[in-house]
């Protein structure tokens, strides 16, 4: 496991200052989002569909605190359409693919144009180029490009927008659905990493690309010989922006005696995708006992690895503040070194494709992943596999 220390320079166009929203491309939008607001403690934010004027596609977008998910689908049937709009040829063929997933991971910025032409010089693949969006509130300039896989980055700049979230939205007509004020609160505050998974070979790739065409360096590291389990392994590098305030951690399988969770993820996302979202909490016991109560389900690791979590705290300087017994209780995981410790718990997938789940983590002044934690995850995870049928030569 590494740590890099070298920022490089620091950009003098344009500046990627944190993680705007997500955007899913899914079957049944409305029914996507408010599961994600049941078991995961979302709130129905804003709607965007025919009601408002959008005729090719409806928009589901819920918040928890600074976290904001847009959950789209495509309302027309494809057949007779595909000369008028081929973005809902699009997403058809996107859904086959790769059934529900990430399309698109937003960041704000300031100085679009300079965020752009920096891609541009560098060779980055513009989806989009530079346009406006605006209503009463103001008016909001994007951009796209390509990154790994099917996955894009929109770049958002805000400047004077009065509007809550984007222009041309109105109220969820969900937002007051009367079961939501009755459940336990999530106290999910911000992401805090987004990981894509990559076919074999191509972590390298991913990392410089975001190095080259975003001004990104590399933040940490860790191999195979460090992760890996009796079956699998997986290699990882996380790149990060100048201010550190985006986290993406690039990962790849490596050769094992059996498949490993990211080359069953590759194959059944079709390419390379985002795999999980980390979404912050200041509380971590509270948000899993809630997020329990609303249902939510999450991965059980073997209780062996408390009993050795113990011993070895015995010899560390670290204090963890909360429950190690709740912690068991819970199934959290803790990760730790001589300056802190963070707490993180997986959940199961969040769809029927092994493909995307989500992670709730707390951080004690340690900026790390887990990398201590991922044997006792793989494992966890290889449970579920071999239910699935997948964990095989």
């Amino acid at each position: 496991m590494s740590y890099f220390k070298d920022k490089g320079a620091k950009p003098e166009l344009g500046r990627i200052v944190a993680f705007d929203h997500i955007t899913f491309w899914v079957g049944n939008a409305k029914q996507a989002a408010m599961h994600y607001c049941v078991r995961m403690g979302f709130t129905p934010f804003l709607y965007r569909g025919l009601e408002t004027g959008s005729r090719e596609t409806a928009c589901h977008v819920v918040k928890s605190n600074q976290i904001i998910f847009r959950f789209i689908v495509e309302l027309w049937s494809l057949v007779p359409l595909i000369d008028e709009y081929p973005a809902i040829l699009k997403m058809c063929e996107h859904l086959t693919k790769h059934g529900d997933g990430v399309k698109d991971v937003a960041f704000s910025v300031e100085d679009l144009d300079g965020v752009v032409k920096v891609a541009k010089e560098r060779g980055a693949r513009i989806v989009k180029d530079i346009w406006e969006e605006k209503d009463e509130n103001g008016t909001v300039r994007f951009a796209t490009v390509q990154t790994y896989g099917d996955t894009t980055h929109t770049f958002v700049e805000r400047g004077s927008f009065k509007g809550e979230f984007l222009p041309g939205y109105s109220k969820h007509p969900l937002a007051d659905d009367p079961l939501l004020p009755t459940l336990p609160v999530g106290g999910l505050l911000f992401v805090d990493h987004l990981v894509g998974n990559q076919p074999d070979e191509e972590m390298m790739s991913a990392a410089e690309w975001y190095e080259k065409n975003l001004m990104f360096h590399r933040f940490w590291s860790i191999d195979d010989d460090q992760l890996h389990t009796e079956y699998s392994a997986l290699r990882s590098i996380v790149v990060t922006n100048y201010e550190e305030t985006v986290k993406m951690p690039i990962n790849e399988p490596a050769p094992g005696k059996r498949k490993s969770q990211i080359q069953e993820y590759v194959d059944y996302y079709g390419s390379a995708g985002v795999q999980h979202i980390a979404m912050r909490t200041g509380d971590i016991i509270s948000t899993i006992k809630n997020l329990k109560a609303r249902g939510q389900k999450f991965l059980e690791v073997p209780k062996t690895y408390y009993t050795q979590l113990r011993e070895n705290l015995k010899k560390s300087p670290v204090n963890i503040t909360e429950s190690l017994d709740e912690i068991e209780a819970l199934n959290i995981l803790i990760d730790y070194d001589d300056d802190g410790y963070l707490l993180q718990i997986f959940s199961k997938n969040m769809q029927d494709r092994p493909t995307l789940f989500l992670e709730v983590i707390q951080r004690h002044n340690h900026q790390g992943f887990g990398a201590g934690n991922f044997k006792a995850l793989f494992e966890a995870i290889e449970k579920d596999q071999d239910e699935r049928g997948n964990l095989r030569a």
